[in-house]
């Protein structure tokens, strides 16, 4: 797991294009808090498989920066659970009726989703051929 600290939040012109920046820099990108149990247990569940993902704590970053990557994340996962998101699939189709901005987990630079979206693909067996394909396994 590689903890990235970022120190200069104006380095894209928009927050989303700051994320998506962010996201497409490793083949698994983690968006977390680190005192939050949800996100604990997916970057254990990914550890677990033999991924090495990046993970921005958000709660480590500016106060600034740390609110607009949140309400970025907010807006891409309330979209992904109304489309069905990026990536695997799952007989879930009911959407929450808010986002949480975290965990957000992104492979291969596409928002996979949440912790349910995560371990739903686990459990449906989706999420290592998702990985696989995106160069996060050579198994």
């Amino acid at each position: 797991m590689r903890m990235v600290e970022v120190k200069n939040a104006a380095t894209a012109s928009s927050p989303f294009e700051r994320v998506a920046r962010m996201a497409s820099g490793n083949a698994v990108v983690v968006f977390s808090v680190s005192s939050c149990c949800m996100c604990h247990v997916v970057k254990r569940l990914l550890l677990g498989l033999g991924v090495g993902p990046t993970v921005y704590e958000l709660d480590q970053l500016d106060k600034a920066g740390s609110c607009e990557i949140q309400a970025v994340l907010e807006h891409l996962l309330a979209a992904g659970v109304a489309t069905g998101g990026a990536g695997c699939s799952s007989t879930s189709t009911a959407p929450s009726a808010t986002a949480v901005a975290v965990p957000a987990v992104f492979v291969g630079g596409k928002l996979l989703g949440g912790v349910e979206k995560v371990m739903s693909c686990h459990i449906n067996g989706s999420l290592v051929p998702l990985l696989k394909q995106a160069g996060a396994l050579w198994l």
